[in-house]
């Protein structure tokens, strides 16, 4: 679908999304959830740095006036003049932008340079996290350019306080500017029992108790590293990793080399989590890099025990009674005797996890973030996300 680049004439706002990706993860759902929230009061239009990445598309209700134009200007390739100024021109005819992650930068960099003199709509940037190559160390380059893109938005989003300190004390972005809103899920929704079908492709057996976790199959996610901690685990165990990516493979390599391959599933990538969430019996993150991952949030409505490396605010979201099972990414045995501790201790895991729950009930429901993006958008548009 093309864009409609005339003047505008419609009564409802017409929020213009530019993403890094958008495939089904974390930023990528909150995106879904904001916008079915929002309903037909607002008019979305959606564009991804990696066009061929659209997976989270199907979490949008298909009646809602959203639309995916396929003749904005590329977000990728090198930050010139007259490539920055085509982008610019083309998010003139919208009352929003909002922007997502480094894929969408130079985007907001085009606000930055010509917006003055375009009279363009105000922008919003969003960071989530970070790709594998700054997952160790930020890279200088791409902190200069940060500093200077970010210098005329309303605001800059972050989920977690680790970003947040980033875009205070490396960025140099003002406190006005960064605004931290946690990532909320609607938490009751997790609460019912899931049946043992709930997961397509995959049936619970009686007696099986179940590893899970909910992970775009890429290397920072480094689900190898889940497979060795999950090898010891008795015989009546199983790993259940829900998504799909590039390194499904050696996710696979790896549990053959172990000699568990038959008790390592891989469903694919599966919708609605609320679904399927409570078949599981621990919740495992392998992260080399997070913030505030959307699926530790589903895991703790759900009311399960996680077992995760200590990454972005993964210590900090979880109950007191769950933070002795958050280890050191760099101790490979530490998440591996985690996973152990709760396997062997069901008492446990139903207390660590009752925990969770009501903590993920407390602190973060939908409710609460939703009403946080309405009023930030509203302010920044000068007229209101109406209910």
């Amino acid at each position: 679908m093309t864009r409609n680049a005339g003047a505008k004439k419609q009564t409802r706002p017409r929020i213009l999304h530019l993403h890094s990706t958008f495939a089904a993860g974390g930023k990528e759902i909150r995106c879904a959830q904001l916008i079915n929230a929002f309903g037909n009061k607002v008019e979305h239009e959606i564009v991804s740095a990696v066009p061929e990445s659209m997976e989270a598309r199907a979490l949008i209700s298909g009646k809602l006036p959203v639309t995916y134009p396929d003749d904005f200007p590329s977000l990728q390739g090198k930050p010139l003049p007259p490539r920055l100024l085509r982008i610019a021109k083309a998010m003139k005819p919208y009352d929003l932008v909002l922007t997502y992650n480094w894929g969408a930068m130079d985007a907001v960099m085009a606000h930055t340079l010509f917006g003055d003199a375009l009279k363009l709509p105000p922008l919003i940037h969003h960071e989530d996290g970070f790709n594998e190559d700054e997952q160790e160390k930020l890279k200088a380059k791409r902190n200069w350019f940060r500093r200077l893109a970010l210098g005329k938005t309303s605001a800059l989003v972050v989920p977690s306080e680790q970003l947040e300190e980033i875009a205070l004390e490396v960025w140099y972005q003002p406190m006005t500017r960064v605004k931290r809103i946690s990532n909320g899920i609607e938490t009751r929704a997790f609460a019912k029992k899931p049946k043992p079908d709930a997961l397509t492709g995959l049936v619970k057996q009686a007696g099986e108790k179940w590893v899970g976790t909910l992970a775009g199959m890429r290397e920072v996610k480094n689900l190898p590293r889940l497979v060795r901690a999950f090898a010891g685990l008795p015989d009546d165990w199983r790993l259940v990793i829900v998504g799909e990516g590039p390194e499904r493979q050696a996710i696979e390599q790896e549990a053959i080399r172990l000699g568990i391959s038959d008790r390592v599933h891989l469903p694919g990538f599966a919708a609605n989590p609320a679904r399927y969430v409570g078949l599981f019996d621990i919740f495992a993150l392998s992260s080399d890099t997070e913030q505030f991952p959307i699926s530790v949030v589903e895991a703790m409505a759900a009311g399960l025990p996680v077992a995760s490396t200590k990454v972005g605010d993964v210590a900090e979201m979880v109950s007191e009674a769950n933070v002795r099972f958050i280890t050191d990414k760099a101790n490979a045995a530490e998440l591996a005797s985690a996973l152990q501790a709760l396997a062997e201790d069901p008492a446990l895991r139903k207390s660590v996890g009752e925990a969770n729950r009501v903590k993920a009930l407390e602190e973060y429901d939908q409710k609460v973030m939703i009403d946080s993006y309405r009023r930030l958008y509203s302010s920044a548009m000068g007229q209101v996300i109406a209910r």
